[in-house]
């Protein structure tokens, strides 16, 4: 059935949700997995004369908070006894980014979370997860 799976993740308790999903199926499926955390664009906020912006230091925090995103993930896998790698990539969103992986990796279902927004909330916030469905080529999973 599915042979690689993508896992994206922002290392919320809510993707972990996601990850724990993504290792028992891997394992039942006897499939390897890829773990993603996307890296999103820094731009200097648009307020006023006296704004303070920091690229370099954002896109560090952003990979410090990436690596360890992706090192509980694969910790998870590997306790589980599930092949898993990883990739930490920048994008211009995050659905991008989760897209660009499974086709550069040839993942055949993608796994995620979501917050389950709707109504105006989900209209608001604009949902990363709702993006992927509406995009991909290929199976998505999602969990709440």
């Amino acid at each position: 059935m599915y042979k690689h799976i993508l896992v994206p993740t922002d290392g919320s308790k809510l993707s972990m949700k996601a990850v724990k999903t993504a290792v028992r199926l891997a394992g039942a499926l006897d499939a390897e997995m890829t773990a993603v955390f996307v890296i999103p664009p820094f731009g200097p906020p648009v307020y006023g004369d006296a704004m303070i912006y920091m690229p370099r230091r954002e896109n560090a925090l952003a990979k410090r908070t990436g690596k360890k995103a992706l090192n509980d993930l694969e910790q998870a896998a590997r306790t589980s006894g599930v092949k898993c790698g990883s990739l930490l990539l920048a994008a211009g969103s995050a659905w991008e980014g989760i897209l660009k992986a499974a086709k550069t990796k040839r993942c055949d279902l993608i796994v995620m979370a979501s917050h389950g927004r709707r109504g105006l909330a989900g209209l608001l916030i604009a949902s990363e997860t709702a993006k992927v469905l509406t995009h991909s080529r290929i199976p998505v999973l999602v969990c709440r």
